[in-house]
């Protein structure tokens, strides 16, 4: 059976408690000098839509932007895409007891639900501007790698559930399936029609994070003949950061040393009496503030930011691009590790891409050889704009010391679907773009762990091919 991330170590994760080394990006020498900040502007027509995983990340990423949107009379809207209620530790400091039953874990997410709608209240909304989709808190990112269409719905691991299990959500009863995620913000993004999106970040360390500007950006691909509306991604989980942590109110928040050289970033000021007010909101959040309030308080600071990854645009030939991530010379083990899994640690230190005779090649350089129990998984899904996005392959190589397997979801393929190549620190992916469903887009990614233990990652990132590259 393939790895779920299901162990205490992820749970741990969840709550901010365990942090793998996250590393994303490109390497310096194949892209611009980063830029000056520009700031983010409105106009008296815009539409601001604030996407968020959880209730608290639309206070931390956006709390400032609501409050201007809301002084200048622009229509609002702020969509949750779970109910938060997996988060055992914010609920055992409230609740003085564990929430263990399924019944009293969906408890807790209306009490998430009922908190996101006093910190709106704090911020100048009322409960008509928020919308909850109610997809499984932790489980979002397993639902994009592996149920959509003929697959089963995905579980939720404390709820139990397998459908949206919330009276108050926008469509009650919706199957754990990657296509009813898309129908609903297909559905959200048709009614409002925003033309600014404000929505979590693709080099985010929180699964849910990184599966709902995944989503998002489906969705919009498919709404891209109807709306364009611009696209503002806000960091929330990334280790060691922001730094210092706490509550500094006069100190910028600046975006991590990993991510400095790879995206534009764009900054909005906050005043003081707005800061103040964004402080209040999240506080609001109490189950949330009351276990983790330094970590929320640290961005509680004069700007909020936002910025993407550029799109890769792919054009055949022999020149490979390089997306590894090049800010230091020594990839270094979490000191969360046991010694145990520090000793086997294997981290990404180049990722490079191109397209060759037809093929979407993809390698990487490993920190150092693959250990016996070390194993890793390589993520390339298609998209095309006259197919739906639920029948595209989704391919997933899992790969060990000597052998590996490939999937399509949770379908095992053969093997002459795709090359594999390796040496002890390298492994290359050679995969026909007809294997791919002949993609004008293509998502890719790759991790590697140990067991239940994730030990590193490379951010999802979106490859466009050029012209005649991805076929008919």
């Amino acid at each position: 059976m393939r790895d779920r991330w299901r162990d205490t170590r992820w749970l741990l994760a969840l709550l901010g408690l365990y942090a793998p080394v996250w590393l994303a990006g490109c390497r310096p020498s194949q892209i611009a000098e980063p830029r000056p900040q520009s700031d983010v502007v409105f106009s008296p027509t815009d539409r601001i839509l604030i996407l968020a995983p959880h209730p608290d990340d639309e206070v931390i990423g956006c709390g400032g932007i609501i409050q201007q949107a809301v002084a200048m009379g622009l229509p609002v809207r702020i969509v949750f895409f779970t109910y938060g209620d997996n988060n055992q530790w914010s609920f055992l400091l409230y609740r003085k007891r564990p929430a263990l039953v399924p019944r009293a874990v969906r408890g807790m997410g209306l009490v998430r639900h009922d908190e996101a709608l006093a910190a709106a209240r704090t911020l100048g909304l009322s409960a008509d501007h928020l919308t909850f989709l109610g997809y499984p808190d932790f489980g979002t990112l397993h639902i994009w790698d592996d149920h959509w269409g003929d697959q089963p719905p995905f579980r939720s691991m404390l709820t139990r559930a397998t459908a949206v299990p919330y009276h108050n959500a926008l469509r009650p009863g919706a199957a754990y399936k990657g296509e009813e995620v898309l129908h609903d913000l297909t559905t959200v993004l048709r009614e409002f029609r925003p033309t600014k999106v404000f929505l979590s970040h693709p080099g985010d360390y929180m699964p849910d994070h990184r599966a709902l500007y995944l989503f998002t950006r489906v969705a919009l691909w498919d709404l891209e003949r109807e709306m364009t509306p611009a696209v503002y991604p806000y960091l929330v989980h990334f280790q060691r950061w922001p730094k210092p942590s706490g509550y500094r109110p006069a100190k910028l928040l600046e975006p991590p040393t990993a991510l400095k050289p790879q995206i534009l970033w764009q900054s909005y000021r906050l005043t003081r009496p707005a800061l103040d007010r964004k402080q209040a909101a999240l506080k609001a959040h109490r189950t949330q503030y009351g276990y983790s309030a330094r970590y929320l308080l640290s961005f509680v600071r004069p700007n909020e930011l936002f910025g993407d990854f550029p799109v890769v645009v792919l054009r055949q030939g022999p020149a490979a691009l390089h997306l590894s991530d090049g800010t230091r010379d020594v990839i270094e083990a979490p000191e969360e590790l046991t010694e145990q899994e520090r000793a086997t640690f294997v981290g990404f230190e180049e990722r490079s891409i191109q397209l060759e005779d037809g093929d979407l090649v993809l390698s990487f350089r490993f920190s150092r050889p693959l250990a016996q129990a070390v194993e890793g998984s390589v993520y390339i899904f298609g998209y095309r704009a006259d197919r739906p996005f639920a029948t595209m392959p989704k391919l997933h190589v899992k790969f060990g010391v000597l052998t590996h397997a490939i999937y399509d979801q949770d379908r095992k393929l053969p093997h002459d679907v795709l090359r594999v190549s390796r040496t002890p620190r390298e492994l290359t992916v050679r995969v026909p773009l007809h294997a791919l469903g002949n993609p004008q887009r293509i998502l890719t990614s790759a991790r590697t762990y140990l067991g239940e233990v994730p030990l590193d990652w490379v951010s999802w990132r979106v490859l466009e091919l050029s012209d005649g590259s991805g076929g008919t």
